[in-house]
């Protein structure tokens, strides 16, 4: 016990420096600023817990949560995978979420009530969230289950629709089911990211669809092992644009697809959304030329979490950079070779590291006067 106390005691010195250095969250936290209309709510709505295939208690999903400083989450066990009922049996399917909402209480997190309908292709896995009881999807028809989830006024999403074990090919495609399910309106959206992989198919049948783009972890072990977040990682979420922060405001997100998956560094969503993001993370904080020179230092504050990309697609070349440029979260200074001084100054930008429709990324202007 004498060894172990000092190192206990280094451990917490060492949250408690990270706390006061960078934030309340130990600097982990995910950051994205509001957009013009809309409050930016960071949304895991894709987790398990040991009440189903999952290897945690839900609290801890609730503390992993706080940590990484998302606005709501829901812990969406698989109705009919329960291979740990031998050590936790429990007829009740809204357990897990009870106990998350326990753990939430006294803390700003939303918990919303979800299940994973699991079913083998047709129509394969899926996350009814928002629900009233889970119980009642314990429904074998595969077509019945998503009538109870709409009855209840569930928002539905397909997952993982590129996973190997039901597509070997990796390719996302559409099945006269899940066709029935978009024209009844019995499913809603579809996961273009899951875990560690992206699908420029499932981004394309979410844009022909109409269907929300989404994006979760799906986490089964830790947060923090699985997405290495001491390396710097962080999981995957669903940004949703939402008017206000609440359950029912997230909803209404979500059914009308205002939403912008963050996977790592990158970001996909409509233009609409995902370029407004963009532009209100990416302000030109000031612009100045230092005695005679007509060259304009610019530092562009990055106020989001995300370390962008961005090609140089203005009239104007930079003194020392090529055409790219790296933009990390904080204060990121160039040099504009503006020929004649300017009183302000338009800079375009291609965003390498975003995307509105497979193969493309989107152009942003950032504007600033000094």
């Amino acid at each position: 016990m004498k060894k172990i106390l000092p190192l206990l005691v280094s451990f917490y010195c060492t949250m408690l420096c990270a706390q006061s250095e960078h934030d309340h969250r130990l600097g982990r936290a995910l950051e994205f600023p509001d957009i013009p209309a809309y409050k930016t709510l960071k949304c895991d709505f894709h987790q398990h817990t040991v009440f189903s295939d999952g290897q945690v208690w839900p609290n801890i999903r609730v503390m992993e949560a706080l940590m990484d400083g998302l606005d709501a989450i829901s812990l969406t066990e698989h109705l009919e995978y329960q291979p740990h009922k031998a050590d936790i049996p429990h007829p009740d399917r809204n357990r897990s979420h009870e106990i998350a909402l326990q753990e939430a209480k006294d803390h700003d997190l939303i918990i919303v009530r979800g299940s994973e309908i699991t079913r083998s292709m047709p129509p394969g896995h899926n996350n009814a969230i928002f629900l009233e009881d889970n119980n009642k999807l314990l429904i074998d028809d595969s077509v019945a289950v998503f009538k109870e989830a709409k009855k209840q006024g569930a928002f539905v999403f397909w997952n993982h629709p590129a996973w190997v074990s039901q597509r070997p090919d990796g390719v996302a495609k559409l099945t006269d089911m899940h066709k029935m399910l978009i024209k009844e309106e019995l499913l809603n959206g579809i996961e273009v990211v899951n875990m560690y992989t992206y699908s420029d198919e499932a981004l394309q049948i979410a844009l022909d669809n109409n269907m929300t783009i989404m994006g979760t972890s799906d986490i089964h072990g830790l947060i923090d092992w699985d997405y290495e977040v001491n390396k710097g990682g962080h999981r995957p979420v669903t940004l949703v644009f939402a008017k206000e922060r609440n359950a029912d405001a997230i909803k209404e997100g979500l059914e009308n697809r205002r939403t912008v998956v963050s996977f790592n560094d990158l970001l996909i969503g409509r233009d609409e959304f995902l370029i407004p993001l963009i532009e209100s993370s990416l302000k030109i904080k000031n612009a100045s030329y230092s005695g005679k020179s007509n060259v304009l230092t610019v530092t562009i504050e990055n106020l989001s979490s995300t370390t962008f990309s961005l090609k140089n697609k203005s009239d104007y070349t930079f003194h020392d950079h090529a055409d790219l440029l790296t933009i990390k979260p904080g204060e990121n200074t160039f040099e504009v070779k503006t020929i004649d001084r300017l009183s302000n100054i338009s800079l375009s930008f291609e965003v390498l590291n975003a995307v509105n429709v497979p193969k493309n990324h989107p152009l942003v202007v950032l504007k600033g006067s000094f």
